[in-house]
């Protein structure tokens, strides 16, 4: 994708060229964020390649959108270190995306030992792989907010901040960013010469992500997109908890961005970042629902489940100026945007669309929207990292 300032022009630039024959291998390429990453990066001219287990729903955006068609899919367990190994040497990718994940809170309940199994194991299998492939020269490991202890505070979690988690999908998150960590300090650090050319691997930390073709259960808008699908009215748990919401291809930007920071600057961006929303995006989960309905229609409405649910965090959002500081990431979609293509890709589809069509045409509308930010002449320091030179700049 490729963010850069460009002082003359005042505008944001693109480099398609970074991503143009780059090799990448993205881990949980079937599911829904993997998905769009998979095309977006094909779209760019990547070779991309990816290693995940079946399609987690059906229908999934995956088998929708055709993405088994733009790249090398190879079906295995990251739990399987010796198939990961054999993937990651048949594929000899520059970069690596670590996106394979147990990605539910509600599941992790009802089957902690897998999500624990897959989140950590799987963590330290994709790094243990990447340790002996001499290819790799950066690593994003894909992790959530919701790895944080949360204290239920009025304001956003830094990068700093303890790693925690109630329920067990939360700690194992918690706990892959401490295996990160751990991987980063003992095998790829570059304080020794002797390591100065090993992998540098970034975590990265995303809000609750929404976007067309999801369709997981237990999760907000697949959960209201199915009941209006079915003209049933929308069952929502908890409609007053706050969560930090962006569109998919928000959080997917900052994955590249950091990742070129990886490859091009090596270990100055070797650390953890966070990538959430504006605070404008912070909204109730009952204020997303409306806004859903509204724009679907049909006389739609939604009601509390008056079930006893599992514990989940009330308020939760992310101070993600660090990035907006030292990478220039930024976000470009509000919320009343993001609910709007949602609607679209969802209604889309149902009208006779092709899911790939739907998200390629997301993907380029967004790639416009990022080239009509400005840049700015001003950086908060206050997160920014000891001796870093902040070259990307932008606000939307």
């Amino acid at each position: 994708m490729g963010l850069w300032k460009s002082a003359v022009e005042g505008v944001v630039t693109m480099r398609p060229d970074f991503w143009k024959n780059k090799s990448v291998l993205i881990t949980g390429h079937t599911g829904f964020k993997g998905a769009w990453l998979s095309l977006w990066l094909h779209s760019l001219g990547a070779r991309v390649s990816g290693y995940a287990a079946l399609p987690p729903t059906d229908p999934s955006l995956f088998e929708l959108a055709s993405v088994a068609n733009c790249m090398e899919s190879v079906i295995g367990d990251v739990r399987n270190l010796t198939s990961l190994n054999t993937t990651m040497k048949s594929t000899q990718p520059e970069v690596v995306f670590h996106m394979a994940a147990q990605s539910l809170v509600r599941p992790s309940y009802e089957e902690p030992v897998e999500t624990f199994s897959t989140n950590i194991m799987g963590t330290v299998n994709l790094l243990e792989a990447v340790r002996h492939t001499d290819t790799v020269k950066a690593v994003v490991v894909v992790t959530s907010d919701k790895c944080y202890e949360n204290r239920e505070w009025l304001w956003g979690y830094r990068e700093t901040e303890a790693m925690g988690g109630h329920d067990p999908y939360s700690c194992s998150k918690g706990c892959a960013e401490l295996v990160a960590a751990s991987y980063r300090r003992s095998f790829f650090s570059h304080t020794d010469d002797a390591e100065s050319h090993s992998p540098a691997v970034a975590s990265a930390r995303a809000g609750n992500v929404i976007g067309g073709g999801d369709w997981a259960l237990d999760r907000l808008v697949p959960d209201i997109v199915r009941s209006l699908l079915r003209n049933q009215p929308v069952v929502i748990r908890n409609p007053l908890s706050t969560r930090p919401w962006q569109h998919v291809l928000e959080p997917l930007s900052g994955y590249m961005t950091l990742a070129e920071a990886l490859c091009e600057d090596r270990h100055r961006a070797a650390e953890a970042w966070n990538f959430g929303p504006s605070e404008e995006n912070v909204r109730p989960v009952g204020e997303v629902c409306d806004g859903i309905i509204k724009r679907w229609g049909e006389g739609s409405t939604w009601e509390k489940d008056p079930s006893v649910n599992p514990h989940e965090a009330h308020l939760l959002k992310l101070d993600s100026s660090k990035a907006r500081c030292d990478l220039g990431w930024t976000t470009v979609l509000s919320i009343e945007e993001t609910l709007d293509w949602i609607v679209e890709w969802y209604k889309g589809l149902k009208a006779g669309k092709q899911g790939r069509d739907l998200t390629l045409r997301d993907i380029e509308r967004y790639q416009s929207r990022l080239k009509q930010c400005l840049v700015s002449r001003e950086c908060c320091t206050d997160h920014a990292s000891p001796n870093w030179e902040p070259r990307w700049r932008l606000v939307g």
